[in-house]
């Protein structure tokens, strides 16, 4: 009898978190390392929320809380959604998470069953596919190229649906490419899932606050009320607000699936740190002005790493419409070799190389399921990008 469970030979480690950890590595070894593989801001959560957990800590809030928010979480996320996407959901429509994986974790544990389909968009979150082998489902990525933006069509989304299909995952703006569907474009996805009445939709919103230029956000729930009662709408507050290690996520949907993500997450991890859920309070229920600044740093960021990279011989990077994160294509250097005599066989040898060669950590492109590519997260300070796509421009002109 084996002693490791069958699931482990499903799924593999995270990708990202091993390129971040072996960049920490490389550093701690004394080598000249420039991490750009953490997706999270470099900045430090705001006053006023550090201020709040202090508070919670002193009061006594420290012990055990209902397993899926505090009421007053829970109240304040009803309001959030209704305020910024005219959503309507009651509290025991809500459920928080130790982080917004959990979340999405606990309803496809609650959900899947052996032979169920989900379909992913590729590029994809790392996590996206390996959470539905561990819930049992079946992952079905869809590619979608440069030619597209990164975005699913209506026609591709059209044609992965099968009988077997559970769950559409949405995620807009995207990781890793920061693409983001317009109206429009998410209008006709929204057109193709209504002749699908049993598929589900599972919208990470993540990155909502993160978007630049004119872009507006929308969300599929917003966007068509009819999808409403079989949609997941997931968001958290790492990300805009730098909570990452925090870990507080959360999500408003129908009533049956809350609950069944509820006793899952009860015989888990019980409910989300205390403290962390009042630092959550605070964060949407106080100031909101740094978001606005915050947006205007990344979107000067992106500008500045798409015009370097662009610059880099055989790189070619989309702008995208928000998130933190580039995604460039590699075409033009795959099959060439390194000045340290490495052939660049594809993405994975060509963020290794990268590494090796210049300290520059990226996260190799087939690990979000679309080559030959690579990511690039754009959440440190200004110079340290202009040196980090500096080296990258230099590797890329030794190439021959």
């Amino acid at each position: 009898m084996a002693f490791l469970s069958d699931t482990l030979a499903r799924v593999k480690p995270s990708p990202t978190i091993a390129v971040t950890t072996k960049a920490a590595e490389l550093k701690a070894a004394g080598r000249d390392v420039i991490g750009l593989g953490a997706g999270e801001p470099d900045f430090d959560t705001p006053l006023n929320i550090r201020e709040a957990a202090k508070r919670a800590i002193d009061a006594g809030k420290t012990r055990y809380t209902a397993v899926d928010g505090i009421p007053e979480l829970k109240k304040a996320i009803c309001a959030k959604f209704l305020n910024e996407n005219g959503l309507t959901y009651q509290p025991n429509q809500i459920s928080v998470g130790t982080g917004g994986k959990q979340i999405l974790y606990n309803a496809l544990m609650a959900t899947c069953n052996p032979g169920d389909e989900v379909i992913i968009p590729a590029p994809y979150w790392v996590s996206y596919p390996d959470m539905v082998l561990l819930a049992g489902g079946t992952p079905v990525p869809v590619v979608a190229t440069i030619d597209t933006d990164f975005k699913l069509t209506p026609a591709q989304l059209d044609a992965a649906i099968t009988p077997k299909t559970k769950w559409f995952i949405f995620n807009s703006p995207s990781n890793p490419t920061g693409a983001g569907y317009t109206r429009a474009e998410l209008r006709a996805l929204c057109d193709v899932l209504l002749k699908h009445p049993h598929v589900w939709i599972m919208s990470d919103d993540m990155y909502e606050h993160l978007v630049f230029d004119d872009f507006e956000f929308t969300t599929p729930a917003q966007i068509e009320p009819k999808l409403y009662d079989r949609t997941l709408t997931c968001n958290g507050v790492s990300k805009s607000y730098a909570m990452t290690g925090w870990r507080i996520g959360y999500a408003g949907g129908p009533v049956h699936l809350i609950k069944a993500m509820g006793t899952i997450q009860s015989q888990s991890t019980s409910n989300p740190c205390s403290v962390s859920q009042y630092a959550a309070l605070e964060a949407l229920t106080g100031p909101q002005d740094f978001l606005a600044p915050n947006r205007k740093l990344f979107e000067r960021r992106r500008d500045l790493v798409v015009s370097m990279l662009n610059a880099a011989k055989g790189i070619k990077c989309p702008k995208p419409e928000g998130a933190f994160y580039v995604y460039p294509d590699i075409s033009g250097c795959i099959g060439k070799t390194s000045a340290a005599g490495t052939k660049i066989t594809n993405d994975e040898v060509f963020a290794t190389a990268l590494l090796e060669e210049t300290g520059v950590a990226v996260v190799f492109g087939a690990a979000f399921g679309l080559s030959p590519n690579f990511r690039v997260s754009y959440a440190t300070a200004d110079e340290v990008l202009r040196d980090a796509c500096t080296r990258i421009q230099n590797f890329c002109a030794t190439l021959t």
